[in-house]
């Protein structure tokens, strides 16, 4: 089984040693992508609509590149900071997902990388 490393210039570089995306036969795992525009450098970190909008978008981009799209994701993994960001990420996350919904599992975390707001990581199918 080969291991096929997934990288675009569309999406965040990664912060350490790891992958954007790792596809294998047919399932590609993205790593959590932060609320970085990679047009302008920008970290959005004081608003979690917008955040959520870039995460997904920088997911979007990695999938894209890896031959699938967000139709295609089974699953997702969204870390907030804060808990109470939950109504308003939900109501972004869901325009990127309005038919047939991956699964998903939605945690606070003690500490983001950057202390970001909201990271977000998928699995999809290509």
């Amino acid at each position: 089984m080969e291991k096929n490393i997934i990288n675009t210039n569309k999406a965040p570089a990664a912060l350490g040693p790891y992958s954007q995306a790792v596809k294998v036969q047919n399932v590609i795992y993205t790593s959590g992508q932060l609320a970085i525009n990679v047009a302008t450098g920008e970290f959005i970190n004081d608003d979690i609509k917008k955040a959520t909008a870039q995460s997904l978008e920088n997911v979007k981009a990695i999938l894209e590149e890896a031959g699938s799209t967000m139709d295609k994701v089974v699953k997702t993994l969204v870390f907030l900071k804060d808990m109470n960001d939950f109504a308003a990420m939900n109501e972004v996350y869901s325009q990127y997902f309005s038919t047939n919904p991956p699964a998903r599992s939605c945690i606070q975390a003690g500490k983001l990388p950057k202390d970001a707001i909201v990271e977000i990581e998928v699995t999809a199918i290509a």
